[in-house]
């Protein structure tokens, strides 16, 4: 074993970065992420600190505050409430009025290249406009001529 971890217990005795547990040491640990990542040119040490601390801070806050994946219905509602839009400010990207509609109403999903015009006229990444595959949500085929379910 390395002599650096040894005795990893006294190295987390004596200050060395631990597990977060509260928001307090979240606080703590991103001001000091924040002061290493602002170094113009940080030594090999200060880039592994970076890199600890970094999976540090992201593990407490997706433990802590997650965000949930949207579907893309509700993405663009908020969206259009963030942006003050309305559903008519929508129709270059959609096409026509009630392709809009049919698609906050739950009647259509998005194409491909409505996903395109979406992302590049919010400046997100495609796939937040694009439904998330769930096994429990997605209806099982059946063969022709199966009657049942599988």
């Amino acid at each position: 074993m390395s002599t650096v971890l040894s005795n990893p217990a006294e190295m987390i005795a004596h200050g060395a970065p631990r597990v977060i547990h509260n928001d307090a040491e979240l606080e703590m640990y991103t001001d000091a992420l924040f002061r290493l990542t602002a170094l113009e040119s940080p030594s090999r040490s200060e880039v592994e600190a970076i890199e600890l601390l970094t999976l540090l801070v992201e593990r407490y806050e997706q433990e802590h505050y997650s965000i949930p994946e949207a579907d893309p219905v509700s993405v663009i509602r908020f969206l259009i409430e963030q942006q003050n839009l309305t559903q008519r400010d929508l129709i270059p990207q959609f096409g026509s009025e009630s392709a809009v509609s049919m698609f906050m109403t739950g009647e259509r999903n998005l194409t491909i290249e409505q996903v395109r015009k979406l992302s590049a006229r919010f400046k997100l990444p495609a796939d937040v406009f694009i439904p998330q595959a769930s096994a429990k949500h997605s209806p099982k085929r059946r063969a022709k001529g199966d009657s049942h379910p599988r």
